[in-house]
């Protein structure tokens, strides 16, 4: 177990018996040895308050029975908590080989304007491809080139196309046109729908400003 999945498991086990306890407080009696022996680097760092004196005695009394320690979570410490258990978790991502998916090196302007695209999801008519958001959330950094890597179907490159192309509608060309060198994916709107193109609020969806 790595040193940050040792500190969130301390983390946990003195939220749900400080919870148990209903005043917040883990007692000596209730916390595991090698849980105990990690709480004075957390404490160091601000995640975890040990009771004092004063802080004791009172527990002692509560319980009825001396209490020699006992800790709880400082707000950090339950910040660090939920922050833990929401933040987007690393997918598997397909290697080069797998022939459903393609690397996709995204310069940061092209990741900047796909986040916002993305982030748009739930306001648009055509919202992006399924599994993208992900995609986006878990891509990594080559910083070394300062590439963002995914691992794209083709439906999904053809949705960051349209990302891309509403990022050109409202500004800026140069990143829909460098992804149409490097990738030849281009979104055209005249050519989305087989059927004509469909009807937003009276207007044809190709109607141009």
């Amino acid at each position: 177990m790595r040193n940050w999945e040792k500190a969130l498991s301390i983390l946990e086990a003195l939220r749900e018996r400080g919870q148990a306890a209903g005043h917040g407080w883990t007692l000596d009696t209730e916390l595991l040895p090698s849980h105990q022996q990690g709480v004075n680097a957390l404490e160091n760092q601000g995640l975890i308050e040990l009771a004092g004196r004063e802080g004791r005695a009172e527990l002692s009394a509560l319980e009825g029975r001396p209490v020699w320690w006992a800790a709880r979570l400082t707000p950090y410490g339950h910040d660090t908590l939920a922050y833990a258990q929401s933040r987007p978790r690393p997918v598997s991502m397909p290697g080069p080989a797998d022939p459903d998916r393609q690397l996709v090196e995204l310069i940061p302007s092209q990741m900047a304007a796909l986040r916002v695209f993305v982030a748009l999801s739930g306001q648009l008519r055509v919202p992006p491809a399924a599994g993208l958001a992900e995609q986006v959330r878990s891509a990594s950094c080559d910083h070394g080139i300062k590439r963002w890597r995914l691992h794209l179907t083709a439906e999904q490159m053809e949705s960051v196309a349209y990302g891309l192309w509403l990022h050109r509608m409202t500004g800026s060309a140069a990143e829909a046109n460098r992804f149409a060198r490097e990738y030849g994916v281009v979104h055209s709107p005249a050519g989305a729908a087989d059927e004509g193109p469909a009807v937003v609020d009276g207007l044809p969806s190709t109607a141009r400003w």
